[in-house]
């Protein structure tokens, strides 16, 4: 029997995982590595973050989808890959040899570029160690009584979010010692949206007593201090990077063609340019029509790599797939509204929130986790 395995549990492979459900895939072993039971969905964070949702309600359950699939899942992760001998080297130990491979593993925090943080910051991203760590940053937060200085490194929409989601906590908390200062590269926040939403988003912050400081570039990080291109350092307790998406080094160390980045080139139809049995999508991904890192494309790629590995392990023809070149985003500013951009146009209130959240729960009531009712 052939083997198919599946490397990560990001958004796509969610999607390949509820359609082998459906129909599984004759003649094939499949498998699934993940060093999580469950995926987070990132576009719920936020709102844990505020006090919105609990954590159940923004997990989706890879084991069970796995079990539903028929899929063996694995609770480890993905260390090293041998495309000649089509193999994959686990953490655990373990060899899980291949005949097609769908890699779905998300990016890594890009702190390589910014010596100390490391050390010194907490990243959002493997989401799961952010929520590991987070019950003691609110514990550091509420055991202090005179000023807290929290630093987020990065202005993108995750590192704005995840501002105003810990500035709604601290008003519905209590904590009134704490100071947010967001620091970014450009003069407003929310590089690429409409300078319409990146005027408002400023005007937003400084409503709430978040400090925004823009044109400021970290150059390093060590024990309590971001130093800065120019200026004076700033001084933090806290330190939260939210600085994008890094690739991993396993794919280019491998001989996987890659672009200059580290990303997994490939081609429409979601294969790796160099390894034709090899598919990847969402972060990890450089896709042939260049998309910006996000969950949004990441989540359009599942039908298409679902439908693309099933094609390949049955020998019919593969689908061409072009990401949509505008993107509906969804921006919550932590109390219940929110600000959404498509191409050019954007709008806020309310209203946004409502649709975000009802598009959330229903992107969660397809893979069988139905949120529970946001928390008073």
């Amino acid at each position: 029997m052939k083997r198919l395995v599946l490397l990560g549990g990001g958004h796509a492979h969610v999607k390949v995982l509820a359609d082998l459900a459906e129909q599984p895939l004759a003649g094939w072993d499949v498998h699934l590595i993940s060093p999580y039971r469950r995926q987070i969905y990132s576009g719920m964070l936020p709102g844990w973050v505020a006090g919105h949702y609990p954590i159940e309600a923004c997990a989706i359950r890879l084991d069970t989808l796995a079990g539903r699939a028929g899929v063996a899942f694995h609770e480890t992760a993905g260390l090293s890959l041998d495309p000649t001998a089509q193999a994959v080297q686990c953490a655990d130990g373990t060899t899980l040899r291949y005949d097609t491979l769908s890699i779905d593993t998300g990016p890594m925090p890009a702190l390589g570029d910014l010596p100390g943080s490391a050390a010194h910051t907490l990243p959002v991203r493997p989401i799961e160690q952010f929520i590991a760590a987070w019950p003691a940053l609110v514990d550091r937060i509420l055991g202090r009584c005179q000023r807290f200085d929290l630093v987020i490194l990065g202005a993108g929409a995750a590192g704005i979010e995840l501002a105003f989601a810990i500035q709604r906590r601290a008003v519905t908390d209590g904590w009134s010692h704490l100071f947010i200062t967001v620091l970014g590269g450009g003069d407003l926040p929310l590089p690429g949206a409409p300078d319409k939403t990146r005027r408002h988003t400023a005007r937003l912050l400084a409503q709430r007593g978040i400090v925004w400081k823009g044109a400021s570039r970290a150059t390093r990080v060590e024990a309590g201090l971001v130093h800065l291109q120019a200026g004076p350092p700033l001084t933090f307790d806290a330190c939260i990077a939210s600085t994008g998406a890094a690739a991993p080094s396993w794919p280019a160390a491998s001989g996987l063609a890659t672009d200059e980045r580290g990303f997994i080139r490939v081609s429409r139809s979601l294969q790796s340019t160099s390894h034709p049995n090899i598919f990847a999508a969402g972060d990890v991904a450089a896709y042939a029509d260049m998309r910006p890192k996000s969950g949004v494309f990441a989540v359009r790629a599942g039908p298409v790599l679902a439908g693309n590995l099933r094609a390949f392990c049955e020998g019919t023809r593969l689908q061409a797939w072009t990401p949509q070149s505008r993107a509906l985003y969804l921006i919550s500013t932590g109390d219940r509204h929110a600000l959404a951009t498509w191409g050019r146009w954007s709008w806020s209130g309310s209203w946004v929130w409502q649709w975000k959240d009802r598009i959330d729960r229903q992107f969660m009531r397809r893979f069988g986790t139905a949120p529970q009712e946001t928390l008073p």
